[in-house]
């Protein structure tokens, strides 16, 4: 798996500060060494838990302030900012105190999407560490790394880790002499994508059907167990060491203005060096491709790209010199999501990738929604009728006419996620599915 450090050409690409700057995160560097996830390497290697000690000597405030001077925003999809997301929890008063929760969203379910896995398996420390921060600038009594099901392996070897922190004094009973205690418990899905979603993931730890809940009141308000919760990636929580260590201002510097830092990048399909990419934001999309991936694996042009995770609209080859940062991304029509990039070359159909990522989100629909419910399955069963070649000559039709039913009336995104791969292939690629119903076969080849 490719790890990728790479400082851009400045003669190209521009980027305030980064000339002297390391790429801070480092989380997959010494993948191959059996030990590399231990307190031992994380200290030795990473300054780990220095961040942790200069935070427990700042007034909580300070803390937050410093993550929204960062600038940093959520690394799982929305992109929301998460130092004012931090702030959104109550405090406590004369009257009351209040009790608080964080929990980390381990349950990466995205089709494309690698690199939480890769965090958790290689360097669970710095995601402990950025949890302990977390919950002390919140003042939280208590955190939860709701993992997804299928990672099994990982929670054992994630148990061991916070062991080690307790046994050093970062976790548990009165952390580093403060007088503070917080812990931190693992619980493990049970395979639903659906989980990915904040309030279905609440749902689901509290020993609920894992389905989104009603807004208002949001986690911040009445989350885990009724109490003010604050919910974020493992990414994004693994990035608030490196935030303190540099400080909120020197990281800023990364990336681009509104767009700060570095991301983990999962690239992955037609691509000559897949794996995962630790960039600054803002990078062109097609020098990620061809720079620093090598370009398409098969000799064929790329066709078509998956920017964000497989819920993103596609790019094709127009969009391919868009900056792979949250708000260009979304003004072209696409969105920078979970950061997987996945690579369609020519010899791609277009019907039959849509039809399998559609069949995908009807399988993984809770059922709550009714437009949700039942347009994903219709969606399906339309487009497996084309890709079956018994499409039929309103097929186009009356496939474009679901996602507008769908789109922004549900609970939560995974209806609006469906329709956004079947719209944008059928604008930008209507030439494939016309041709399918019309010959019963596909125009890119077998």
């Amino acid at each position: 798996m490719a790890r990728i450090r790479v400082k851009p050409d400045p003669q190209r690409y521009s980027f305030d500060g980064f000339g002297s700057a390391q790429y801070p995160n480092l989380m997959l560097l010494g993948a191959g060494d059996l030990d590399n996830w231990t307190l031992k390497t994380y200290q030795t290697r990473w300054e780990g838990y220095a961040a942790l000690a200069k935070a427990l000597k700042m007034e909580p405030a300070a803390v937050t302030a410093e993550v929204k001077l960062s600038d940093l925003r959520g690394r799982g999809g929305a992109g929301f900012r998460t130092g004012m997301k931090w702030g959104f929890m109550p405090k406590d008063t004369p009257e009351r105190k209040v009790t608080r929760y964080v929990v980390c969203n381990a349950d990466e379910g995205e089709p494309g999407t690698f690199k939480d896995r890769a965090i958790l398996e290689y360097n669970p420390h710095q995601l402990i560490e950025g949890l302990v921060i977390a919950a002390w600038a919140m003042q939280c009594q208590l955190g939860f790394i709701y993992v997804r099901g299928e990672f099994a392996w990982l929670v054992d070897k994630l148990e061991a880790a916070l062991q080690q922190a307790r046994d050093a004094g970062f976790l548990g009973k009165n952390i580093l002499g403060t007088g503070w205690d917080f812990d931190l418990l693992t619980y493990r899905g049970a395979g639903a994508y659906i989980c990915g979603e904040e309030t279905a993931l609440l749902n689901s730890l509290e020993g609920r059907r894992g389905e989104p809940r009603v807004k208002p009141p949001f986690p911040a308000q009445a989350g885990a167990f009724g109490k003010p919760t604050t919910v974020n990636n493992v990414e994004t929580l693994a990035t608030v060491p490196v935030i303190l260590r540099m400080g909120g201002a020197a990281y800023a510097r990364l990336g681009t203005p509104g767009n700060t830092g570095t991301r983990i990048y999962s690239l992955s399909g037609h691509i000559k060096r897949p794996g995962l990419y630790e960039l600054p934001l803002g990078l062109p999309l097609d020098f990620i491709l061809n720079d620093l991936a090598g370009g398409s694996s098969t000799g064929r042009k790329i066709k078509a790209v998956i920017p964000g995770g497989c819920s993103a609209p596609l790019f094709d080859a127009k969009d391919f010199d868009c900056p792979m940062d949250f708000d260009t991304v979304k003004a072209r029509g696409s969105m920078a999501g979970s950061g997987g990039i996945i690579v369609m070359d020519e010899g791609t159909c277009m019907v039959r990738m849509v039809q399998r990522l559609t069949r995908f989100y009807a399988h993984e629909s809770c059922g709550q929604c009714t437009p949700c419910r039942e347009g994903c399955n219709w969606m399906e069963m339309i487009l497996s009728r084309i890709e079956g070649g018994a499409g039929r000559p309103g097929d186009l039709d009356l496939l474009a006419s679901l996602p507008p039913r769908i789109n922004m009336r549900t609970l939560c995104a995974l209806g609006d996620a469906a329709c956004g791969p079947v719209e944008s292939a059928m604008t930008k690629f209507r030439d494939e599915f016309e041709h399918h119903i019309a010959h019963r076969e596909c125009l890119a080849g077998k």
